[in-house]
């Protein structure tokens, strides 16, 4: 039977010399893995400490990848020492006001009222030419 390990025990193997990895739910010991990684030792060594099975899924490793993970292999993962992941809540906003229609109205006013009165500067300018001539 494979040996449980806490994800405190796991945790102290977080060096280059000794570096262990939780992957769904199981133990590895990736120290002799680590010249041989194609992303660098600092991925893995990054990964130490918590459970790295986003780290390594996101990446999205190849089958023979996964296989390689048997040769490493040291134990299972009490899952009850791995803190749950706590729910993304977004900060309180303001409350949006949806009637704007006062600002609406001032923006549509600074712009029309400038219009109109070059229109009636260019439609005095335009009667006054006519009725010199």
């Amino acid at each position: 039977m494979a040996k449980v390990y806490t994800l405190a025990e796991v945790s102290q193997h977080n060096s280059a010399n000794d570096c262990w990895l939780v992957i769904s739910g199981k133990v590895y010991d990736v120290t002799k893995f680590l010249d041989d990684h194609p992303g660098g030792d600092e991925v893995l060594i990054s990964s130490t400490g918590k459970d790295a099975t986003d780290d390594f899924e996101d990446v999205g490793h190849s089958s023979s990848a996964r296989a390689m993970l048997d040769e490493y292999y040291v134990g299972d993962i009490d899952s009850a020492t791995i803190p749950t992941k706590t729910k993304y809540t977004p900060p309180k906003q303001p409350q949006y006001n949806q009637d704007k229609t006062s600002e609406f109205v001032i923006k549509l006013l600074q712009f029309l009222v400038p219009l109109i009165i070059l229109g009636v500067a260019f439609g005095i300018r335009f009667y006054t030419k006519q009725s010199a001539a």
